[in-house]
Formats: structure tokens, sequence, C-alpha cells
């Protein structure tokens, strides 16, 4: 476990805890670990929502499908992020969101209940996990609110400009690269891949941007094609 402490020192859930804190800190939250391959789910969709996760290595994507199948994506998570804090955290008995790994990928899994309960240790680190947690589940619902506010987009243009203009915000910068290739940002926008593909080609082809795979630049988006 000590080989991915540079690691976890990345992760929101342990800003501000001292290396020297973490391996008794992980003893007290239950931790363990877990080896996923390629295109296996972590959980799935009705497991017990027990456990709250840390990506160590690899990428995990997170999923939910509607009645009808239909899936969409809301997370791509790389090394150092957390995820299903939310879930488990919530006190709900059951996911309602499946997790898979994208790539070969090294998992922590941390009880929930342990972060949500002081031991009768009384660990000195217990009050700061707590608060990178609820910061972190403040993020999380900031970003959820803001794929909401791409979804509520009426066309799927508006929906694609609206999601690549916040990326070279955040990013600071015209040129990025996204998380996502063309089928997992169409379900993540929610539309229909060829639809949006066809888009992509027209701001290209009107100059209001460059693109190769996730890698995007923004070029004029004041200009209407």
């Amino acid at each position: 476990m000590k080989n991915n402490f540079d690691i976890l020192s990345q992760c929101p859930l342990f800003t501000g805890i001292e290396y020297s804190d973490l391996e008794s800190m992980l003893k007290c939250l239950n931790a363990k670990t877990s080896e996923i391959s390629k295109g296996t789910p972590i959980f799935l969709e009705g497991a017990p929502a027990q456990y709250t996760g840390v990506v160590l290595s690899g990428k995990v994507q997170i999923v939910q499908d509607d009645y009808y199948g239909n899936r969409s994506i809301l997370a791509v998570l790389e090394p150092g992020e957390l995820f299903a804090e939310v879930f488990a955290c919530a006190g709900l008995k059951t996911m309602p969101v499946s997790a898979f790994a994208l790539k070969d990928s090294h998992i922590l899994l941390l009880d929930c209940q342990h972060i949500l309960t002081t031991c009768s240790n009384a660990c000195r680190f217990h009050s700061r996990l707590m608060k990178n947690l609820l910061q972190e589940m403040a993020k999380k619902n900031l970003a959820m609110n803001q794929k909401i506010r791409y979804m509520s987009q009426k066309t799927t243009k508006e929906k694609l400009t609206a999601y690549l203009l916040d990326q070279a915000k955040q990013k600071n910068c015209s040129e990025f690269t996204i998380p996502f290739d063309r089928q997992a940002l169409a379900d993540y926008l929610s539309v229909e891949r060829s639809a949006m593909s066809a888009e992509i080609s027209k701001l290209k082809k009107a100059g209001q941007i460059d693109t190769k795979g996730s890698w995007f630049r923004i070029k004029d988006f004041q200009s209407t094609p």
C-alpha cells in the first residue's frame, strides 16, 4: 500500500493528511485494494452501496442505464480521483450506477461507514477527512449541475459547443484534450454519435474548431457557420 501513497496524496479525500498518518488511516477505514481487468465492472447497478473508491492506476467510467438500456456516462476517472462517495454516504442500500474499468486498473475501496463514524481511537485525522469529503461531494454536485446545463440545451450543436467552450474556459487555453472518445462524448451529452460527429465536422469546416480524436482547439466560435 505504501507504494500508492503518492497517488493517494493527490486524492481530494486525503488533502492535508500527512504521509505518516496514511497507513494507520487506511487500517481505520477498513481499506482494501482490488485489481480490475479492462472492461470488467468494479460494481454494477443494484450492488450494495457500501464502498467509496479511489483510482490508484488505470481509468474508470461511471455509467447509468435508463429503463430502455440507453447509457449515459456520468464521469471518467483518472488515478487519484474518488468515486461512489455520494451514493455510499447518502445511506442508499444499493448503487444507482455502475462502474467499469476502461483500462486494467488498481482500485482502493474504503468502507464509507468507517469514514462517517469516528472510531474508538479518536484518530486525529478524522475531522480533516470529513471536511475533505464534504468539499469533494459539493464539487461533484457542481459538476452534475454543469452536465444538466449541457443536456438542457435544445440542439446537439448547442450541447456540444457549450461543453467545448466550458472546457476551454476551465483549462484557460484554446487547446485542450477531453477525457472522452467520440462515443463516450455522445453518451455524456446524451446525443446520437452520428449527429454529434456531423456537427463537429461542420464546425471544423467552418473554421471554428480544429480537432483530432480527443484533442480540440477553439478557433472562432463568434462566427456562425
